[in-house]
């Protein structure tokens, strides 16, 4: 770490407090940045970790409606359930609070005071949707609409989920309120606007020129946005649920959840170290370091950069490590679509493997683009390298010690070329560590923690102890000793990491604290040490227990696909009975053409095989007729006949609903005789 700095503050992105947390949020933020404190800790420096839960903003009173109950009642919810789960994965935070607390609200109202009675705002009169019925000014996801890009019905007043066009309010045709239903009017209202183009000559240098090592996905959207030119923007909204603005003339406004979360960072401190807290947020010997996921970097990196600058007094992030998206088997995690692995359901079904998917997302970590989490991978890592090589090595290195010394640890004698080459090997894996960890490479570290357990795996079989153990028994003294001190040093590198194994380890080796300083050493358990019992560190994971996962997925997806209407739901059943009184047959297209001022029927003349009969069907919009004449098709050959047009269909044609309204004909993948029953 540079010198100037004596302490660092990590914080850690507010999650939303309107559902429970999944993998993504693990592997884009919380492991990483728990990762780093565990390893600023081992090395004995100054460090507090800041989290808690962002609680205010449309999507939660929305849910409140949705549930009917109040918006309090929903991130009560949410906020014990989110704190939890990162207890119980081991996210070792120094204080984890909430931005509903007293404190938060005071801290965020004065913050916006300082930085009003300084002139640094902008109050802007502007014309947004009122819903008279409701008495209130609607947010973009209180207005619904006619998408004007695909004629969706109910695409909301920011989006369409249909196409998934960005949407304005004014955009939608004829709009309507979520709340009362009701049609919106536009009304006047003030705001309050931070001037971000105010900031942007200084935030170019301080970015661009300043901080060119940080990571290139965030420096590349960081240097986006400044070329495109930094607008005014919001602080204030219309809504009763926020930190109210704390002015005479804002009745019915609340602070913007994007300026309100981030200083969450600050009342949280506050909160932990209400006589110290100024050290750690005004003092420049103090580091600052935000951990985020991509879709956070501008209000990280620029907004609230700006917001800090303005009130004056707080020192500015030294670095800003976002990661990318992690996705889901192939397709993008999504919590609307419960498109996730949820953490307290994976601790349900995988009870006590906090670590292995600890190491699993680190292994796969989003670090510089999206990645890909897939249950299959998740099986693999933990057999083939947690269980059968760091846990394999550790196992049989204290078990042969159990079995030749009684769990002591015995002396070393003359080292072999072989025994220097393998300690030659893992006497740089601190600084290999310690390398990629002080630049923010997760992965790479983890890598290099892997490796030494792969050295010590190398090592014992190739010395093989077990067989010297009939001749040279002072030579299986040196080989578990050796053997031994990697184990110990395993348990320096992997404790950022891999915390529950790694107590485990502990009392393994029957050692209580080891220091980051001591990682390469070979003399860590000396001579005579008594180990402690022995135990599987990881075990298997069967077949079984992924295949329940992936079907789990599996019946997510096809429950979404219903609900998008592109699997039509299951009619109700019948009997076989009833499905024998269909007589389905295959005819060949004689003749077809359209029905004249019809835009959608076709009038067909089938050979089925006893005669000729006329069928009209529904498919002109995706057949030429004069491509179907020769064709077989299959039919309803005993349906009641029915006039159409003037004309007497004498069954029906059958064909498949794809998911975009298309409709594919039925046919034979071969051809037949006209009028053969379909068995």
């Amino acid at each position: 770490m540079d010198k100037k700095f004596q302490r660092t503050l990590v914080t850690t992105a507010l999650p939303y407090a309107n559902g429970p947390v999944h993998i993504g949020h693990l592997a884009g933020v919380y492991v990483p940045a728990d990762i780093y404190v565990r390893y600023l800790r081992l090395k004995g420096e100054e460090v507090i970790h800041i989290g808690g839960s962002d609680e205010h903003g449309v999507p939660i009173t929305i849910r409140a409606k949705k549930e009917g109950v109040s918006p309090q009642d929903v991130v009560d919810k949410y906020h014990y359930l989110i704190k939890k789960s990162f207890e119980e994965f081991g996210i070792s935070f120094d204080i984890y609070s909430r931005t509903s607390s007293n404190i938060h609200k005071k801290t965020a109202s004065d913050f916006f005071l300082e930085l009003h009675n300084k002139g640094e705002f902008v109050e802007k009169t502007s014309e947004q949707y009122y819903d008279e019925e409701a008495q209130m000014f609607l947010a973009d996801r209180y207005i619904m609409g006619e998408c004007p890009h695909c004629g969706n019905q109910n695409a909301y007043g920011d989006q369409c989920e249909s196409c998934g066009t960005s949407l304005s309010p004014t955009d939608l045709k004829n709009p309507r309120s979520t709340i009362s239903g009701s049609k919106p009017v536009m009304r006047e209202t003030k705001h309050w606007y931070l001037p971000l183009d105010k900031h942007e000559e200084w935030l170019r240098k301080w970015i661009l020129e300043d901080h060119k090592e940080w990571k290139a996905n965030v420096y590349g959207q960081c240097k986006s946005w400044l070329d495109m030119g930094l607008q005014p923007r919001a602080v204030s909204r219309d809504l009763d649920w926020g930190v109210p603005i704390p002015l005479p003339d804002a009745k019915g406004k609340v602070l913007y959840v994007w300026f309100d979360a981030p200083i969450g960072y600050i009342s949280n401190t506050k909160e932990l170290l209400p006589d110290s807290w100024e050290k750690w947020w005004k003092q420049e010997d103090t580091r600052l370091i935000h951990f985020i996921g991509k879709d956070n970097i501008v209000f990280h990196c620029i907004v609230f950069p700006a917001m800090l600058k303005a009130e004056g007094s707080y020192i500015l992030p030294e670095n800003v490590p976002a990661n990318e998206f992690l996705n889901l088997e192939g397709d993008k995690i999504s919590t609307s679509r419960n498109w996730a692995v949820w953490l307290h359901e994976y601790l349900e079904d995988f009870p006590g493997k906090q670590d292995v998917l600890r190491y699993v997302l680190t292994a796969n970590a989003p670090e510089t683009k999206d990645n890909d989490f897939t249950w299959k991978d998740f099986q693999a890592r933990n057999n083939n390298e947690l269980v059968a090589i760091l846990g394999n090595f550790i196992n049989r290195a204290l078990v042969l010690t159990q079995k030749y010394f009684n769990g002591k640890v015995p002396p070393i004698h003359e080292l072999t070329d072989y025994d220097k080459q393998t300690l030659a090997e893992f006497a740089d894996v601190k600084m290999a560590v310690e390398s990629s960890l002080d630049t923010f490479r997760f992965r790479d570290a983890l890598k290099e923690a892997m490796n030494l357990a792969r050295i010590g795996n190398k090592y014992l079989a190739d010395t093989e102890p077990w067989k010297l153990a009939k001749t040279d028994m002072a030579r299986v003294e040196t080989i578990l000793n050796l053997s031994l001190q990697i184990t110990a040093n395993l348990a320096i590198a992997f404790e950022p990491f891999l915390p529950f194994s790694v107590d485990k380890m502990r009392n393994f080796i029957n050692v209580k604290n080891l220091s980051w300083e001591q990682l390469g050493s070979v003399d860590i358990l000396p001579a005579g040490h008594q180990l402690g019992t022995a135990e599987l560190l990881f075990e298997k994971i069967e077949d079984d227990a992924i295949e329940k996962q992936i079907q789990k997925l599996l019946d997510t997806k096809k429950a979404n696909e219903i609900a998008e209407h592109k699997v039509a739901p299951q009619k109700p059943t019948v009997t076989f009975d009833d499905f024998t009184k269909l007589d389905i047959r295959v005819g060949t297209v004689l003749e077809c053409q359209k029905v004249p001022k019809t835009d959608k029927l076709l009038q067909f003349l089938l050979d089925d095989g006893m005669g000729k009969r006329t069928i009209i069907s529904g498919i002109a919009a995706h057949y030429k007729p004069e491509d179907l004449i020769g064709k077989q098709v299959c039919f309803i050959a005993n349906l009641a006949p029915r006039k159409m047009k003037g004309i007497e269909s004498q069954g029906m044609i059958l064909s498949v609903e794809n998911a975009d309204g298309s409709l594919s004909l039925i046919q034979p993948s071969k051809e037949v005789g006209p009028g053969s029953p379909v068995v």
